[in-house]
């Protein structure tokens, strides 16, 4: 069977299993998505998208309009299953440590199918020995599982930029054994153009890993300089660019801490199965996860300068995790948010890429330049970043923790 007449099961309709199952569609495979919420697959079947990504509700239409993409609450039969299903982490005995639950309940679902020269690829972001659970856990199910392949694929995409990295990214599969390598790169390279690197599933699953705890630990060092820069009464964003100059210093820019499902939360993978040898990573994870809680109590000391007889409100603007996107998963912003909440002073919040969320008030950002005493800029939106939005915010008090209102 050639590789482009293999159908294929994406179980998992989220931020990364929903674009990859439209964009295997519009390559011309036969696919059907799996997600275990009725409401995600009935909304994506009417060819209607649950999420905000460049270009998706396009490609979508057009692939629910072909009829090679549909979607299910239940897997089918099928000849390569790709697994994109949430890994969260949760705590034991105070320590945060991986849930991968929901890997091995799609991994259930799909036993009853399969058959020799499948192919199962793992991309959840998942502890080193993941992919190799996979396979113990199919022995007792499976008689011939060594006619299966077995592979992990991490993605690396940009949200936002999620569909064309999708395809440019270079690639790195990783086999529980070289079949099982070569198999999932010859997929890959149907529909890939970046290079496809091979090397075993371990070192595929810690290349995940290693790469966002690399960005969190440069992440955590301009979090903190922006906090000792507010202690010393120095610009940060000025203090950056200057140091910025040196030929071989490239610091990142800081921010009201650091969200979304991977730099948020990769590190505490590493760290849950070496604790005592990641001091680097994970004290790099504690000053991010503290930054927010440093933002509040900035933002509490300035309303607490404003006259107490009147009544204060602080406008937040920005709730996502990162810039011109929907997703709040892990975001600090809502942490901030949350805790001014219930503070003494009323909140409101304004995000031009979200509609609701929990019993938050949302406005518009013309009601909230309006309505507040104080103004914080909690994510780099775009809408953030004009002239008129700057100049209508150039008489108030404002705090900007990302460098919105910056040159």
């Amino acid at each position: 069977m050639e590789i482009k007449d293999k159908r294929i099961c994406v179980l998992g309709l989220g931020y990364i299993g929903l674009p990859t199952a439209a964009l295997l569609a519009d390559n011309k495979y036969d696919v059907l998505g799996v997600d275990i919420n009725p409401k995600i697959v009935a909304s994506i079947n009417q060819g209607n998208t649950h999420i905000i990504e460049a270009d998706l509700d396009k490609l979508l239409k057009s692939s629910i309009d072909s009829k090679k993409f549909k979607a299910s609450v239940l897997p089918e039969l099928s000849d390569i299953y790709i697994i994109c299903v949430p890994t969260p982490f949760k705590y034991n005995k105070g320590r945060p440590e991986p849930d991968i639950k929901f890997i091995f309940d799609a991994v259930e679902s799909i036993s009853i199918f399969l058959k020799p020269n499948d192919i199962i690829i793992l991309e959840s972001t998942s502890p080193v020995g993941t992919t190799e659970l996979i396979k113990e856990t199919l022995k007792s199910k499976i008689t011939n599982l060594d006619s299966i392949y077995i592979a992990y694929c991490p993605e690396r995409v940009l949200p936002g930029k999620t569909l064309s990295e999708l395809i440019s990214n270079d690639r790195v599969v990783g086999g529980i054994n070289n079949e099982s390598t070569n198999m999932a790169a010859e997929f890959y390279k149907s529909f890939v153009t970046g290079e496809i690197k091979k090397t075993d599933s371990k070192t595929a699953e810690m290349c995940k890993l290693t790469e966002n705890s690399f960005r969190d630990t440069n992440l955590a060092f301009a979090n903190e300089i922006s906090i000792i820069c507010e202690k010393q009464g120095i610009d940060v964003w000025n203090l950056i660019d200057l140091a910025n100059c040196h030929p071989r210093v490239n610091i990142l820019q800081p921010g009201s801490g650091v969200g979304g499902h991977c730099i948020a939360v990769d590190p505490w993978f590493i760290v849950a199965q070496n604790f005592d040898e990641s001091k680097l990573i994970r004290t790099s994870r504690e000053v991010n996860d503290y930054k927010p809680s440093w933002v509040y109590e900035e933002i509490i000391k300035l309303a607490q300068k404003i006259d107490s007889s009147k009544e204060v409100t602080i406008i937040c603007f920005g709730a996502t995790f990162k810039p011109d996107i929907d997703d709040t998963r892990e975001s600090p912003a809502i942490q901030i948010i949350k805790k001014l909440s219930i503070s003494p002073f009323n909140v409101a919040v304004s995000d031009p890429n979200i509609k609701k969320y929990d019993n938050l008030e949302l406005v518009s950002i013309d009601d909230a330049l309006n309505k507040g005493d104080i103004f914080v800029i909690l994510v780099k939106h775009k809408e953030f970043m004009e002239d008129n939005f700057k100049k209508r915010l150039a008489d108030k008090k404002v705090i900007d923790f990302c460098g919105a209102l910056q040159p």
